[in-house]
């Protein structure tokens, strides 16, 4: 598992990086760039490049996220508000289309809104993925400029930490690993996380009192706490939320629905 996530994330950043040489030099002048996240359609590609050739009569380039499916298309000398018509007919088209899809699009103009940097485009992709709306999103300079959130990671599994390691520093956060809950809390101090997603099974101090201590540490921000556990109890589920736990996921899960649970934290 940790192989194939680090081969992954390599092609991952390989596409990234690809795209930004692509915008510097093949494309100096100004290029519309769409992010398109739309599960389901076999052929997808296909289709959004077929269409979008007949509606702008021009030559278009797409390309894919193998590890996520989402695709960026490339629209040369399309100014934003070109770029933005040409989403809503692309999205019209797809839902018309495509039973049952949910087409969520994000999209800039280079150069002009942000530079196309390899982090930049990746922040876009994934805000066309994660994103809470199906409205189509204009990706900003102010977007551009935050900084990705800490997330600590607690479980004394090194599988599951280095799993979790590899898939949230795809998605460009900032991560830090602790084995126990002691260390943990040493942690948080030091490098105060935005969010903390921890099992509830540690040694030393865990589950609601490690929760608890959390809470209680002088920092400047209290983090979010997420918990990623193998308890399926219903009552140490009500109680993580009466102590104020932002969200609770069980083992095994779902690492899109993962990504999607952080993701809405950080909102």
């Amino acid at each position: 598992m940790p192989e194939s996530l680090t081969l992954e994330r390599k092609q991952q950043e390989g596409l990234y990086h690809n795209l930004e040489e692509r915008l510097n030099k093949t494309f100096p002048e100004l290029c519309g760039v769409m992010f398109l996240y739309c599960p389901g359609p076999p052929q997808l590609e296909s289709l959004v490049s077929e269409f979008l050739r007949q509606e702008t009569g021009s030559d278009i380039e797409v390309l894919k996220d193998a590890s996520t499916s989402t695709l960026a298309v490339l629209l040369p000398g399309s100014t934003l508000n070109q770029a933005h018509y040409q989403a809503l007919l692309l999205k019209r088209h797809l839902e018309e289309t495509v039973p049952e899809a949910d087409p969520r699009i994000t999209l800039t103009v280079f150069p002009g809104q942000v530079d196309p940097t390899p982090g930049v485009l990746k922040q876009m992709a994934e805000s066309a993925r994660l994103g809470p709306s199906s409205d189509i999103h204009i990706f900003t300079k102010e977007e551009a400029a935050s900084e990705p959130g800490r997330i600590l990671i607690v479980d004394n599994d090194d599988t599951i930490r280095e799993f979790l390691t590899i898939r949230l520093n795809m998605q460009g956060y900032e991560t830090l690993e602790a084995l126990d809950g002691t260390s943990a809390l040493e942690l948080i101090e030091k490098w105060e996380p935005d969010l903390v997603l921890t099992e509830l099974n540690l040694y030393g101090i865990d589950g609601l009192p490690f929760i608890n201590q959390i809470q209680k540490l002088p920092v400047e921000n209290t983090p979010k706490i997420v918990v990623l556990t193998e308890q399926r109890v219903e009552r140490t589920i009500s109680q993580c939320f009466q102590h104020g736990v932002d969200d609770y996921i069980t083992k095994p899960f779902s690492p899109v629905e993962l990504d999607a649970r952080i993701h809405r934290c950080f909102q």
